[in-house]
């Protein structure tokens, strides 16, 4: 019933083979030891009062109550669940008798886009349709194609902010247009936001900003994965109105996955949020500026990195997507080709680790494409 995976097929492995690193976005901290569980970066902080829950630390960064959130193992498992919440209102499980109810659902998903938002649906049984981020308007979302997209059938809409693979900010008023448009049509706008934090400074808050949280048939995802940089814990969570909450929970009861070490892990890295969130910022700004420069200082590469963010989605004027991944991999680079983002003639470059680290393997991925 669900279909394979190819990104994560290909990418499993590669960022710990890599000599160079380029293809990972998370702003990664170390992992633990072997035999540890606590990051490092965690040890020494102050762990929140015992009668403060993960649920109630993430209802307050987002400004709602404990009953619109539902804590997640990681972005994957809410995305999953909310794309199956989606759906499920429609088909209205298998007891419904109403042959409207027990219609294919389609699932609108924006393109390009990353591949396992397009694959979760189709894995749940929808019919997945594609609405356009057009490169030539710098891949922002139009909620103009958004409505011309739809159908009667649509159930979901998915959209990432920032967008990956490009990095493309929407503000928030765009997102809410969009979730007009969604709500008319009695469906539902799924917003992943674990890039959404990615900025140069300490507004918009660390947990969506600029967040689809709070509108209209609108449900937003994040993780400590990405801008927190601890994706060894496996933490993620949903925010929605409290009858979709209720109803993605009931249907994580069909796939639980989320450990107590992890969930108090969480609980301390989200309850010292500021300070990590600074340590983050730091890093953004310097690989943002490597990123830049670099691409500006190369004849052969089109696109652009987006202000305040660590990833792009470029072009090289003589050889592909996966021309330029194969060479660079043989040095030792990784980088991820676009057509795990509908787009083969692109890659995604991505600096996530260290700024020494990445600087390093730019150097090395400037002589690969020299030599293309």
């Amino acid at each position: 019933m669900f279909p394979d995976i190819e990104y994560l097929d290909w990418i499993t492995g590669r960022p710990e083979s890599a000599t160079h690193d380029l293809g990972s976005s998370d702003l990664r901290r170390p992992i633990p030891e072997p035999d540890g569980v606590v990051p490092s970066e965690l040890a020494n902080l102050p762990a929140p009062p015992d009668d403060t829950d993960l649920e109630s630390i993430i209802a307050e960064g987002y400004d709602v109550g404990t009953e619109n959130v539902l804590v997640t193992a990681g972005a994957t498992h809410a995305n999953f669940l909310a794309v199956a919440a989606a759906i499920n209102d429609t088909v209205g499980g298998a007891e419904s008798d109403d042959e409207d109810a027990q219609s294919n659902p389609r699932v609108l998903v924006e393109k390009p886009g990353y591949e396992p938002l397009t694959a979760t649906p189709r894995g749940l049984g929808a019919t997945v349709d594609r609405f356009r981020r057009p490169e030539e308007n710098d891949y922002s979302l139009e909620p103009g194609r958004i409505s011309a997209a739809m159908t009667d059938d649509t159930e979901c809409v998915v959209v990432t902010n920032r967008h990956n693979p490009s990095g493309s900010r929407t503000e928030r008023e765009t997102i809410a247009d969009a979730s007009r448009i969604v709500a008319d049509n009695g469906s539902h706008l799924l917003v992943d936001e674990v890039y959404a934090p990615f900025c140069e400074n300490a507004d918009p808050s660390v947990f969506g900003g600029p967040t689809g949280v709070d509108l209209p048939n609108t449900v937003v995802t994040n993780s400590l994965t990405k801008f927190h940089g601890f994706g060894s814990i496996r933490v993620g969570w949903l925010v929605a109105d409290a009858e979709f909450v209720s109803r993605a929970r009931s249907i994580m009861y069909h796939v639980p996955a989320i450990s107590g070490p992890a969930v108090s892990l969480a609980r301390r890295a989200l309850y010292n949020e500021t300070e990590l969130a600074e340590q983050s910022r730091e890093r953004i700004v310097e690989n943002r500026e490597l990123l830049t420069n670099f691409v500006a200082e190369r004849d052969d590469l089109t696109g652009a990195a987006s202000a305040g963010c660590t990833y792009g989605f470029f072009e090289h004027e003589s050889a592909d997507g996966n021309e330029v991944a194969t060479a660079a991999w043989k040095k030792g680079v990784l980088i991820v080709p676009g057509r795990f983002f509908d787009d083969d003639e692109r890659f995604r470059l991505s600096l996530g680790l260290e700024t020494e680290t990445v600087r390093e393997g730019l150097d090395v991925f400037g002589s690969v494409l020299d030599e293309l």
